[in-house]
């Protein structure tokens, strides 16, 4: 009887304790992006087919464990489906796949409040901005909600929404005049608060923000990165350390991928995110404990949607079928043709730029055009040129603004918008030497057609109406001697120019170039 009991003590030290695993799948600007495509950019092999609500929706069916769906923003704006329907395909997608909960991003404001919450009200899930008030009450936008408490196998997951508070000038201004979006970290201590008060076995914080430093591009492991204070605290870490008490943040609007997260130790908070244009998700595993059900701690990785792995849900195909054979009588009708691969490539300049702002500066008959870089949202291949391809290059409904301009103010134009390795404006018409610091006197010199452009020199400039009206780099349009608006959309301006140029040659580099 001793040896029996001895054996079962040691049996039971042995055995590993009874843990409850819900996990977490997590999503963010997916930008309209519903199907399975080629990774382009994967060096074994680029045809292999990845991502999409098919893949994603095969996926989560085969989690053996209980699951929530969660998406960071950005849900529809970067395709003619998601623009075509503003926005009413991706509700309808995540609706069928189950969406839990989703925060709002700044791209959904693009075609304005109301058609926002037309989205919303299709939505079985909510969606989240506790940061988000009416200037003149002060009150919170009623359509969105600060939090929402999720039950799922006996335990409360509390999830708290915060905007970008760049979401004010990162949509079109116009749409968001109306509204303010209060600081994160503020906001996030406050709800937080409240949040705890109501005892959930959880908290989970989705935000339209990204973790500081330069986490753009396609990250594999940043476990190791060490972060200064001020890239703390201007974005996701920041929130984490001011919530004091969230076990995970899901960030995004970077577009950048952490591959098994980022552990916060000041926080004890796991800090994620997902790339974008639904590539990926992230996977992570909350664990609580047998004996009280307390939360013991989380583990995440990046799931990449590779379809020969995933498998694809064939009644999500058929829902995205539906809304693309609506849209491709339109879309696949061919109006160019390209010779080359026009990229967007990360540093001063790009192909797609140069070609981009070539065919603004044409159609508009101006010395010059500027546009922002990340406007610019996808590559345009070789071959055959669909207005598909414009649209994706091309999503917003922008329209194009011709300006007159001095030599002085355009310096201080780019002092705004060029650092050492990048650039977030495109140019065609100039050539822009600098040196840093560029907000030095003399650190920036252009130049028009070989001859120097002297500061009192006068230019007729083309750009878009979001630089105009307060986005983001735009701040000296403001001071134009003369502006008018076309109100004729970038796009449409750039289908007319491909019909009537076909890229032919590449367009001419060396615009843009950092000096000795």
């Amino acid at each position: 009887m001793r040896k029996l009991l001895t054996a079962a003590l040691l049996f039971a030290c042995l055995s590993p304790a009874w843990t409850l695993t819900i996990s977490v799948y997590h999503t963010s600007d997916v930008h309209g992006w519903y199907s399975s495509r080629p990774a382009k950019w994967s060096k074994e092999d680029p045809n292999r087919l990845i991502g999409g609500f098919p893949a994603l929706a095969a996926l989560v069916k085969k989690e053996k464990n209980p699951w929530l769906l969660l998406d960071s923003g950005d849900m529809f704006q970067g395709t003619p489906e998601g623009n075509f329907t503003r926005g009413m395909a991706t509700i309808a997608l995540m609706n069928k796949l189950g969406y839990s909960a989703a925060v709002v991003g700044n791209h959904d404001y693009d075609y304005g409040e109301e058609s926002l919450k037309a989205m919303i009200s299709s939505a079985a899930f909510p969606v989240l901005g506790a940061n988000v008030y009416l200037k003149e009450s002060a009150q919170p936008a009623a359509y969105l909600k600060p939090y929402v408490i999720l039950e799922k196998a006996g335990k409360k997951i509390a999830v708290l929404g915060l905007a970008g508070k760049h979401t004010a000038t990162s949509t079109l201004p116009a749409n968001v005049k109306h509204l303010t979006f209060r600081d994160e970290s503020n906001e996030a201590a406050k709800w937080t608060a409240e949040l705890k008060r109501q005892k959930p076995d959880a908290i989970i914080i989705l935000t339209h923000l990204g973790i500081g430093g330069d986490t753009a591009g396609r990250i594999t492991d940043i476990s190791t990165w060490t972060f200064t204070a001020g890239e703390a605290a201007r974005g996701t870490i920041g929130i984490a350390r001011a919530a004091n008490g969230a076990q995970a943040v899901f960030g995004g609007h970077n577009h950048a991928g952490l591959s098994g997260g980022w552990y916060d130790k000041e926080s004890s908070t796991l800090i994620l995110e997902s790339f974008w244009s639904l590539t990926d998700v992230t996977k992570t595993d909350l664990e609580f404990d047998d004996a009280g059900g307390a939360f013991t701690g989380a583990k995440s990785e990046l799931v990449p949607l590779w379809v020969d792995r995933t498998g694809e849900d064939q009644e999500v195909r058929d829902l995205i079928g539906g809304f693309t054979k609506e849209v491709d009588r339109e879309m696949g009708v061919v109006v160019g043709e390209s010779a080359f691969d026009l990229l967007k490539t990360p540093g001063l300049e790009s192909d797609i730029g140069n070609w981009f702002t070539d065919a603004m500066r044409r159609q508009a008959g101006t010395d010059a055009a500027f546009q922002n870089s990340p406007g610019i949202r996808s590559d345009l291949r070789k071959g055959p040129v669909r207005v598909r391809d414009i649209y994706q290059v091309m999503p917003f409904e922008n329209t194009l603004v011709k300006l007159t301009m001095t030599g002085g103010q355009l310096k201080r134009l780019l002092a705004d918008n060029l650092s050492e390795g990048s650039s977030k404006l495109q140019v065609s018409g100039l050539r822009i030497g600098f040196r840093t610091p560029v907000k030095a006197p003399g650190n920036i010199v252009l130049e028009k057609d070989g001859k120097p452009v002297n500061d009192g020199d006068k230019l007729t400039v083309a750009t878009n109406n979001y630089l105009t009206t307060g986005g983001t780099g735009g701040k000296v349009f403001g001071e134009a001697e003369r502006s008018e608006d076309t109100l004729q959309t970038i796009r449409d301006l750039l289908l007319k120019d491909i019909k009537a140029h076909p890229v032919k040659t590449l367009p001419e580099r060396g615009r843009i170039v950092l000096l000795k």
